[in-house]
């Protein structure tokens, strides 16, 4: 416990959000009220709901998280809000041969990591300054990006299955490097393949709409420009309103998946809360997501 609250101090005190995971390295699950009132999760006072988004530097907020749950494990938040982007490189899954590809590239320069307690590595970067969503490195088996949208843990924590800690490199950088362009341009997403214009894919019996496709970035944007604390709610919101141009027939039910999906990543949700958004903003409308 004691070690764990002086990394969770020690991290506060370099700038980056920590919360804490439950054991098996899951967030801990929202109390009753956070269940039952949907409400913006980035201000919600409770300690532990939400998962990352109950991060914080604050000390005596640190203090109380980490005294909420003394037997889990202590986590960063990663991407803009922390500086942080993390390539996490996992053996089991094809990892090292990876890596080993991203060394002979000179993409990934030394900096400050940690040996995780599955045998992995995490190397910590300083994020790039654009938007960069959490997600596995395309073309490159074994290795995820940790950056808008995610976490990873941080030592002392114990890994739930080996067992083992995760452990700080003590003869490697103490800060993270910054990341050179070639690893800049593999964690970002492609170009995003433009979604048909809801105006273009309108059917003859479109409920009356007669620009769908203004409507469409109407509801797109408001996401785009929602303040932070909102943007949840807005995709909500957003969802529904799409989901009645789909039953109105002025867009293909994929295609404002694809575009609500595509604007919530925009926005840094996380996969989970996109997902939730979209599914209960459809539902609400009476249309299956």
């Amino acid at each position: 416990m004691n070690d764990l609250l002086t990394a969770a101090l020690d991290a506060a005190e370099r700038g980056w959000p920590v919360f804490m995971l439950g054991r098996s390295k899951r967030p801990v699950a929202n109390c009753q009220l956070c269940r039952d009132e949907p409400h913006d999760p980035e201000s919600c006072w409770h300690l532990t709901c939400h998962g990352f988004y109950a991060a914080s530097t604050d000390p005596a907020r640190v203090a109380a998280i980490v005294a909420a749950v003394p037997a889990g494990q202590l986590a960063v938040r990663t991407g803009a809000v922390s500086g942080l982007l993390v390539v996490d490189i996992d053996p089991d899954h094809g990892g090292n041969g990876s890596f080993a590809t991203l060394i002979a590239r000179r993409w990934v320069p030394r900096t400050l990591n940690v040996r995780t307690g599955s045998w992995g590595t995490h190397l910590y970067y300083r994020h790039p300054g654009q938007h960069v969503p959490s997600r596995p490195m395309p073309g490159f088996k074994g290795i995820d990006i940790k950056a808008d949208g995610g976490y990873v843990v941080l030592p002392p924590s114990t890994h739930h299955r080996t067992g083992r800690p995760y452990r700080w490199d003590e003869y490697g950088p103490t800060e993270p490097a910054e990341m050179p362009p070639a690893l800049v341009t593999a964690c970002l997403p492609p170009p995003a393949t433009p979604v048909p214009c809801a105006g273009q894919i309108a059917t003859e019996q479109g409920g009356g709409i007669s620009h769908p496709d203004r409507l469409l970035s109407a509801h797109l944007d408001a996401v785009r420009n929602a303040p932070e604390g909102k943007r949840r709610t807005t995709l909500y919101g957003a969802a529904r309103g799409v989901a009645r141009m789909v039953a109105a027939g002025a867009i293909k039910h994929a295609d404002a998946i694809a575009a609500l999906t595509d604007v919530g990543q925009q926005a840094e949700q996380t996969t989970r809360d996109i997902r939730a958004a979209i599914a209960g903003g459809f539902r609400d409308e009476g249309i299956a997501a």
